[in-house]
């Protein structure tokens, strides 16, 4: 683009007539408010066809002078670019005159311009002798500074008003977009696309009116053949109402009494066989009955005992309470005694009748070891007489209680100790840690018992396994713990399993041999499972095999000879005891309370012994008792579970009864209606043709209309339809009908002939908008290149990233230029997002607008810019000034004389302006000041 090198103005508002030179590329233009600044911006302007500041024109600017003409003249560079040609081709020489010519006509101002080759003056522009140069319009004058570089984009953005200069930062996304394209992009293919979207709107208009003549058409034809289906539905219904009379009804009432006498005979022996199930259900349930009623007989029969049993708990509770009742008040009586005694006596009597107390309470306390351990003796004496005469392991209480409740119910049952027998020694102790939980697991002899033993089991919350399933223990491995074990009976299968994996080792080290996943024990019943190892701990007491009843009889054994050693120890400590108390009896003799203590000093002791145990026996008592009620509520609970079973049972017999009185009283009436229907059958089958008789028709016949009453309700609807509507009864409707269908066709054919067209158009617009959004991509580079590189000049990061660009209409009217600038790295800002100072504002402005001016193809250029440093401190107008000396654009630039000085400190040329003085007719003319090189 072009830069300006010279202007001269005549009559141009308060100006007579001046030149200045303008051939540098930072101008700097200033003076106070009012002096002409903008005034003579808006020279340049009018010359340059641009719009001038606020509401101005350049009528008001001619009309201030008083005269009826005026001159704008500028002599500009027509260099070739880098391409080779010249802005203003066809003038060669290397300056170029533009000159604007405003006169009065008719009352107002018209204005005429000319571009002229070379430096031509005023006054030959006005002779015009040779006719060199051509006056033209504002339009053509235009075209022509386009072609030279001064776009109309270009010319927008030189107009910005005064103060505006940051104006550019304020457009948003999408019209800085349309602004960059305006400037760097390509007018043909703009120009393109338009024409593309144009053909393609044009043939999509013709193909919608089209598409309306064709629907149209359509809804003729579809009347006609609306028309059409009413006849056929017409002729339909009415060909269906004649059948319907003359053939689907009597067939269907044939078939309708076939399938009812089928129905009839199955219902009739289904009756017969539920009748005589229901009978041998009802003597089932009344032996079931039976059977409730007599365990209810039972479960009475076992109240009774119970409430017995609670009744003596009773008693015993009552005996226990008045035994601890008299053994505390003997002791009460011994404690005023002792008191009495004290008074009586002194302290002495009272010291000797403790120390007899005590030497008493030791010989009962002798004697009561020597009753102990005889009661002892005679207990394993017992034991040891049960061993020797009984095999199987040692007797549980709890346990004895439910096998004998079993055995009263029954159940025939085997306890697992009983049959399992250790064949060595040495493997006992590790056979009785792993069976330890199934010491008391119960054996049932019969499988088909297991629920009756189940419900004793829950009843009695008996806590061991009581197993049903058995089998013959398989042939044990080698090495495993099942092979040191014998078992006289089937057992369970997990049992043996159990057993089988267990491998026998003589330590935990000699398991390292065997498999990572191998089960084995110890000797010592160190135990290795898949949780892990531990000890199982080894048994005081053996339960399983002959083993185990030979320890037994030799701790018995054993436990006979201590309590004879500890009798005969004792019986000597006995004798001294008593002479001790017999002696301390003797010196007590002679005081009425000693004598009264010494008297009964047997039963006081008695009782002071045998309170504890009485308490323990009135505990008992009081819990015997509560067992024995416990036991006469559950079997309370019991009785009202079986009185509801009786009750239930009860209605079921009088249900099932009812039933079969219902079945015989229906019975009759069955047989009589079905002898009904075969006589209507056999009338309405006379003369009937065979093929009527065809039950797969019948089928289809009745699949449609379901029975006979529904075909007459079928023929009576179609008779009522037929007379009550609207029917089309000529057949000639089919052939119009016809006729307009093939119309349709053919017209059908042609809309998709025209929307070819149109699917052609839309293919040659897509593509016209693919080359326009490469042609924007490309511009959008090319602006952000710029904008980067002003951005380095005024040290400032820019990013411009390319918009995502949709290849659509709506894609591309929403796409935009988002810009970030970011200042001394404190982070990016947005065009307008309001983080930006003033200074910013005007920076980001600057650089938005000399971007636009940076072509490669036509470098330089001219911006005029009102006022940037309006809102500067010093440093950035400091800053300002380096960047725009950076570029290669001519810069005018006004200022008011109220700036730092640093606004002059880019400037090589200072234009002065002054106002003008009162009572003088022109304003002085400009001053100059050109910086020296």
């Amino acid at each position: 683009m072009f830069h300006i090198k010279q202007l001269e103005l005549v009559h141009w508002d308060y100006w007579r007539r001046f030149s200045l030179p303008l051939d540098a590329q930072i101008i700097t233009i200033v003076g106070p408010n009012g002096s002409g600044k903008t005034t003579l911006l808006d020279a340049l302007r009018t010359l340059f066809g641009l719009r001038c500041s606020g509401k101005r024109d350049f009528r008001r600017y001619v009309r201030r002078a008083n005269r009826s003409f005026a001159w704008i003249r500028a002599v500009v560079a027509n260099r070739p670019g880098s391409s080779g040609k010249r802005p203003f081709f066809p003038c060669l020489k290397d300056e170029v005159t533009l000159a604007c010519r405003i006169r009065r006509a008719g009352g107002d101002w018209t204005r005429d311009y000319a571009i002229a080759d070379g430096d031509v003056p005023i006054e030959a522009l006005e002779a015009n002798a040779d006719k060199a140069v051509e006056w033209v319009g504002y339009r053509d004058y235009q075209s022509r500074l386009a072609w030279g570089g001064l776009t109309p984009a270009i010319a927008k953005v030189l107009a910005l008003e005064q103060g505006d200069t940051d104006k550019l930062c304020e457009y948003s996304p999408k019209a800085l977009l349309e602004l960059v394209f305006d400037v760097f992009g390509d007018k043909e293919v703009l120009d393109n696309y338009a024409a593309a979207r144009e053909e393609q709107n044009n043939a999509e208009r013709e193909l919608a009116a089209l598409g309306l003549d064709l629907d149209r058409l359509r809804a003729q034809a579809e009347a006609k053949r609306l028309e059409a289906d009413r006849y056929l539905e017409w002729k339909q219904l009415d060909d269906e109402a004649l059948a319907l009379a003359g053939e689907i009804v009597p067939r269907l009432e044939v078939a309708e009494l076939v399938r009812d006498i089928a129905l009839a005979r199955d219902d009739i022996a289904r009756s017969r066989a539920e009748r005589q199930r229901l009978d041998d259900e009802l003597a089932a349930l009344k032996a079931r009955s039976a059977t409730v009623e007599a365990e209810k007989a039972a479960a009475d029969a076992q109240r009774k005992a119970a409430r017995s049993r609670e009744l003596d708990a009773e008693k015993d509770h009552l005996a226990a309470h008045d035994e601890v009742r008299d053994f505390d008040r003997l002791i009460a009586e011994r404690s005023a005694l002792r008191a009495r005694l004290a008074r009586e006596a002194g302290e002495a009597a009272v010291d000797l009748e403790a120390a007899y107390a005590r030497a008493d309470a030791r010989l009962l306390q002798l004697q009561r070891q020597e009753r102990e351990a005889i009661a002892t003796f005679e207990e394993k004496t017992t034991q040891l007489r049960a061993a020797r005469d009984h095999r199987g392991p040692p007797a549980d209480p709890e346990v004895s209680r439910f096998r004998a409740r079993l055995t009263e119910a029954g159940i025939a049952h085997r306890a697992l100790a009983e049959i399992v027998e250790v064949t060595d020694p040495a493997w006992q102790g590790a056979v009785e840690a792993v069976l330890r939980p199934y010491r008391h697991v119960l054996l049932l002899a019969r499988e088909q018992d297991r629920h009756a033993a189940w419900a004793l089991g829950e009843a009695e919350r008996f806590r061991h396994f009581i197993v049903p399933e058995l089998e013959t223990a398989p042939p044990p491995a080698a090495g495993s713990l099942a092979e040191v074990i014998r078992f006289a009976d089937a057992v369970p299968r997990w049992l043996a399993d159990l057993l089988g994996r267990i491998q026998r080792v003589d330590d935990a080290d000699a398991a390292r041999r065997l498999p990572r996943e191998t089960e084995w024990i110890t000797r010592d019943g160190y135990h290795r499972e898949r949780r892990g190892a531990r000890h199982l701990g080894k048994p005081a007491d053996f339960h399983f095999g002959e083993l185990a009843r030979g320890a037994r009889l030799k701790q018995l054994d054993a436990d006979m000879r201590s309590i004879d050693a500890r009798l005969q120890k004792l019986r000597p400590e006995l004798d001294a005891a008593k002479e001790e108390a017999d002696a301390l009896r003797a010196r007590l003799h002679g005081i009425e309370a000693a004598q009264l203590l010494a008297a009964r000093a047997e039963a006081f002791e008695a009782a002071e012994a045998a309170l504890p145990a009485a308490r323990a026996r009135l505990t008992a008592a009081i819990a015997a008792r509560t067992d024995a009620k416990g036991e006469v509520e559950a079997i309370d609970l019991r009785l009202r579970g079986i009185d509801i079973e009786v009750d239930r049972r009860k209605r079921d017999i009088a249900g099932l009864a009812r039933r079969i009185t219902e079945l015989a009283q229906e019975a009759a009436p069955r047989r009589r209606e079905q002898a009904r229907r075969i006589q209507r059958l056999r009338q309405l089958r006379r003369g009937m043709p065979a093929e009527w008789r065809e039950p797969q028709a019948n089928q289809r016949l009745a699949d449609k209309y379901g029975d006979a009453r529904g075909a007459r309700a079928e023929l009576e609807r179609l008779r009522q339809r037929l007379a009550e509507g609207d029917w089309i009864t000529d057949d000639t409707v089919l052939t119009l009908a016809g006729r307009l269908r093939a119309d349709v066709g053919e017209r059908e054919a042609q809309f998709h002939e025209r929307e070819r067209h149109a699917s052609a158009t839309r293919q040659i617009t897509t593509e016209a908008r693919t080359a326009y959004i490469a042609k924007l991509r490309a511009t959008v580079r090319q602006y952000g290149k710029n904008l980067r590189a002003l951005g380095d000049l005024a040290n400032v990061d820019v990013d411009c990233p390319v918009p995502h660009l949709e290849n659509d209409d709506g894609g591309l009217s929403a796409a935009g230029l988002e810009v970030r600038f970011d200042f001394d790295r404190k982070g990016a800002v947005g065009l307008n997002d309001g983080e930006a100072s003033g200074g910013q504002q005007v920076m980001k402005s600057l650089i938005l607008l000399i971007a636009l001016l940076m072509d490669d193809a036509r470098p330089g250029g001219f911006v005029f810019i009102d006022e940037p440093f309006a809102h500067l401190d010093i440093a950035n107008i400091d800053r300002v000034g380096s960047f725009l000396r950076a570029t290669r654009a001519q810069y005018l630039i006004t200022s008011p004389v109220t700036h730092n000085a640093n606004v002059f400190a880019p400037a090589q040329l200072t234009l002065v302006t002054r106002k003008k003085k009162p009572g003088d007719d022109w304003a002085p003319p400009i001053g100059l000041i050109q910086r020296a090189v």
